[in-house]
């Protein structure tokens, strides 16, 4: 089937920028041009007028947790919540809902301390409180700590003489249970939950794949994938039931085991499924004051955040990236954790110079800092920016670093500055996939109080669309198949309501979605009214 689109604008993030019409035959572009002449010289049988609408790249996911957004599905959502009335009251629909009998686990996310009146954790009574008779794990909206209330913790065999692990916290105060992990001690607890029943979860999977391919992605990122994950993903390739893309990155024990168990998947796509390689985590997150910082925390004693990974083992990481041909990412939100990094990223590409090659992915880069961005330069490092961090937390910042340091958080115009390859995501689900809202928050850092924050910082939305489009191909590879609409590309396609290249920056959050298309089929339609 050769299709025609036309009757609106091209955006092609190649030269020329933009094109009259495209003609997608078989799944692939075919070709890009003048409307008569591709009519002339392929004689289209389908035609997809544009009504005045604009065709970019289909978005390309550079950073999220696709599991962990199938997951958040079947939870209890507590964004927006300020008080722990408000949050007893959204769980207690929840259970209703759901018809959640005594017993049975309860997982609820979204919760921001920021938002409360004290900014602290509530204490474990006040947990306890919430459902007494059903074990309860409350996940930060950062997904790096989490609340768990007493049955929760006795049923995990969580007790005050249980060690917390390297680079994890278990709380105590007084000698006595918080309810409050952090870090690889969360993680480490949440992995010991009960699976939800298999039915959800596959409904949960096709359901997340809609949410992202609403918002016009086509190609996803599961962003820390453990062996245990490893059977899901079989499913679905077995299954074939992927309709976008998924790029999942592994710890180096589920790398190894996927090398066995599914060898196909590694850097090669599979029904849609592939290995990128492995990933790491190096800190917290700022917002939760578990970014490892150089320079301590505003507000009471000296604290710098939490390293997770001693210098030696994310130097075997990278050692281990390189001798299997794999790229590596790693978490870093904190300058200190940027700068270890960084520094053995130095030590292993000197050993194995293969690895600039294999284009290194710095995860968040919240706070690194202009020397730090210079040397990524030099070791081939890609810079992922989570640049919303500007509007949904930068008066958190604010409050924890002050305002001129928060004011160089995700720094794009430095990485623009050293030529650097940089790309932006939204680590979903910390937020919604929104990639119109991540344009609008690199023109614009505004905070959600209205404060411009780094305005040296802006960049052009030209720039912020190649980053999540032709910018995310380079980082995962696939330059040649995707990220901009020229001949012999994959037909990933992403129609909007208007042209963001000429919005006024300000309005950028108008433009809708109208559809996404996925190899030349539309994966999702918008049936509302155009803006």
């Amino acid at each position: 089937m050769c299709t025609l689109i036309t009757g609106g604008k091209i955006i092609t993030m190649a030269d020329p920028l933009y094109a009259q019409a495209v003609v997608v035959e078989n799944g692939r572009i075919a070709a890009v041009g003048n409307e008569k002449e591709l009519i002339n010289t392929y004689h289209p049988q389908k035609k997809l007028d544009l009504n005045g609408a604009v065709v970019i790249p289909a978005f390309i996911d550079a950073h999220s947790h696709f599991t962990q957004t199938a997951y958040a599905l079947l939870q209890a959502d507590l964004s927006g919540v300020s008080n722990m009335q408000e949050i007893s009251q959204k769980i207690a629909g929840f259970i209703n809902e759901n018809h959640i009998k005594p017993g049975e686990w309860i997982l609820a996310r979204n919760y921001d301390h920021n938002l409360f009146s004290e900014k602290k954790n509530p204490a474990l009574p006040e947990i306890d409180q919430i459902c007494p008779e059903n074990p309860l794990v409350i996940q930060h909206k950062s997904g790096h700590m989490g609340l768990f209330n007493t049955p929760a913790l006795n049923a995990l065999g969580v007790t005050e003489n249980t060690v917390s692990p390297p680079g994890g916290k278990i709380e105590l105060q007084n000698g006595k249970l918080t309810g409050y992990m952090e870090e690889n001690a969360f993680f480490e607890y949440l992995k010991k939950t009960p699976q939800p029943p298999a039915e959800k979860i596959k409904k949960a999977l096709s359901d997340a794949q809609k949410k992202y391919a609403s918002y016009g992605i086509a190609t996803v990122q599961d962003g820390m994938a453990v062996k245990e994950m490893l059977p899901l993903y079989r499913s679905l390739t077995d299954c074939n039931s992927l309709f976008v893309d998924l790029v999942a990155y592994c710890d180096v024990a589920a790398l190894n085991f996927a090398e066995n168990e599914m060898p196909d998947t590694i850097m090669n796509y599979t029904h849609r499924f592939k290995i990128g390689g492995i990933k790491i985590f190096l800190d917290g997150s700022p917002q939760g004051r578990t970014a490892w910082m150089k320079t301590p925390y505003r507000g009471g004693e000296a604290y710098y955040g939490t390293p997770t990974m001693c210098e030696e083992d994310v130097y075997a990481a990278m050692k281990t990236a390189a001798q299997k041909q794999v790229q590596i990412l790693a978490h870093c939100n904190g300058d200190a954790a940027c700068e270890q990094f960084l520094n053995c990223l130095e030590r292993a590409e000197h050993e194995y110079p293969v690895l600039k090659d294999l284009r290194p992915v710095m995860i968040h880069a919240q706070f690194i800092t202009e020397d730090q961005v210079r040397r990524a330069a030099e070791l081939g490092v890609v810079l992922s920016f989570f640049s919303a961090h500007v509007y949904h937390w930068g008066d958190v910042h604010i409050e924890n670093f002050g305002f001129s340091r928060a004011s160089e958080i995700s720094p794009a115009a430095w990485a623009e500055k050293y030529g650097v390859p940089f790309t932006m995501h939204q680590d979903s689900p910390v937020i919604e996939p929104d990639m119109i809202e991540t344009l609008w928050c690199a023109a614009n850092r505004k905070t959600k109080n209205g404060r411009l924050l780094g305005a040296h910082q802006k960049i052009s939305v030209l720039r912020a669309l190649k980053a999540v489009t032709s910018g995310t191909a380079y980082q995962y590879f696939e330059g040649n198949k995707k990220g901009t609409i020229e001949p012999g590309k994959t037909a990933d396609l992403t129609v909007l309501s208007a042209d963001p290249l000429t919005t006024a920056p300000a309005d950028l959050r108008k433009i809708q979605v109208l559809k996404t298309i996925k190899n030349g089929s539309v994966i999702y339609e918008n049936n509302r009214d155009k803006q």
